[in-house]
């Protein structure tokens, strides 16, 4: 199957369960037991493996082009289970120096506190990670497109050292989406998202996805059933329906935030805009080689400083100010306030993520009409 049809039929029941088209809901915590198996094999609800859960599961493993899927109680869940199926006390982990700041936080400070060491690097420099490199490293971390900055990360290089050195290669793919990356595609091990964003799109779901080879992922699904992150079975039948407009969504906004860079990269109030699809950023051949789409998501750097960002986040009248991303509305931020308040100001300002910087989430309204809005509160 191709993949806007994957989007509505991978991984569904067939037969299809009583012939109904959408799954239902299976909502019960505990199932009659079909005798000896393993403890993770039981099926229970907090195991994620009620039909809903296994589905999403087929789904975004067909998506993804991996062997396996498993989704989450968040992109957190995600993220913290699939670093712990790999890394322990004693252990070191390579990362990105530019991150999420929910992935920073657990690098530097839960997986610290459990005895894991992490040492930042630059991404788009492969010289320097063989310095960096210890004995004991066991995992490399990135993002496919960096939140705030949209950085697009020398991510051949990464994998590259990695299966050189024998390490397992995590990539947070939220804000490109299968539609435009599928990571697996150029090697890497485990892909995860934040399926709270474009998977799902609706901004009423909070959900985490992980994709991989069945060996690694049954790996990741043994620390979640330890550790609880299961999503309810009522979600999983939200996040299903959502990804079925998945590719209609993401087109849409990789259109429009790419019009809307391009206003802003012209407009006199603006000092510089990021997006990945415009020719000054320097992700750009990256992009272009590797993406079929640039994303819905931009930032930029307004001419007047703080006050100047303080004044367009008050004054938008379309678009709101809130955090997170990938939903129908348009959401507008600042990176320092929200996402990123936990990583020390010195340490957001040496990574170039400015107080005075606005993170933009394109949603699916007219281009026209949030141009308008943009040009109003810039004004």
């Amino acid at each position: 199957m191709r993949f806007s049809t994957k989007l509505i039929h991978a991984g569904g029941p067939d037969p299809r369960i009583e012939g109904a088209l959408t799954v239902p809901i299976f909502q019960s915590s505990t199932f009659e037991h079909a005798g000896r198996m393993g403890y993770h094999d039981v099926k229970y609800a907090r195991l994620s493996n009620t039909p809903n859960h296994d589905v999403l599961a087929a789904r975004l493993a067909a998506l993804e082009g991996t062997e396996a899927g498993l989704v989450t109680a968040s992109g957190m869940a995600a993220i913290s289970a699939a670093l712990l199926s790999l890394v322990g006390a004693g252990d070191h982990v390579l990362a990105h120096e530019a991150l999420y700041g929910g992935t920073h936080s657990l690098l530097t400070g839960d997986l610290a506190a459990l005895g894991v060491e992490v040492t930042f690097v630059d991404a788009n420099r492969a010289e320097t990670f063989a310095a960096a490199l210890r004995p004991n490293t066991r995992a490399f971390y990135v993002e496919a497109i960096t939140n705030p900055l949209l950085e697009v990360l020398d991510l051949d290089a990464v994998v590259a050292f990695a299966r050189k050195h024998g390490l397992t290669t995590l990539i947070d793919s939220t804000m490109a989406t299968p539609v435009n990356f599928r990571p697996a595609e150029r090697g890497f091990d485990l892909v995860l998202h934040s399926a709270t964003k474009y998977l799902n799109g609706h901004t009423d779901v909070i959900a985490g996805a992980v994709a991989g080879s069945a060996e690694r992922v049954a790996g990741v699904k043994k620390k979640l059933d330890h550790f609880g992150g299961s999503l309810d079975p009522h979600a999983c039948f939200l996040l299903e329906r959502g990804m079925k407009t998945l590719e209609l969504r993401v087109e849409r906004q990789n259109r429009t935030s790419l019009a809307v860079a391009e206003h802003l990269s012209r407009h006199a109030a603006v000092a510089h805009v990021f997006h990945p699809g415009l020719p000054s950023h320097a992700g750009y051949a990256r992009a272009k080689a590797w993406f079929r789409g640039t994303g819905g998501m931009l930032s930029f750097r307004p001419a007047g400083g703080v006050p100047a960002a303080e004044r367009f986040l008050g004054s938008v009248r379309l678009a709101t100010s809130a955090p997170s991303l990938g939903g129908p509305e348009t959401l507008v931020t600042r990176p320092a306030t929200t996402s990123h308040q936990g990583v020390a100001a010195a340490e957001r300002a040496r990574l170039g993520i400015g107080d005075d910087l606005v993170r933009v989430s394109i949603g699916l309204e007219a281009v026209e009409d949030l141009i308008e809005d943009f040009e109003h509160a810039l004004g």
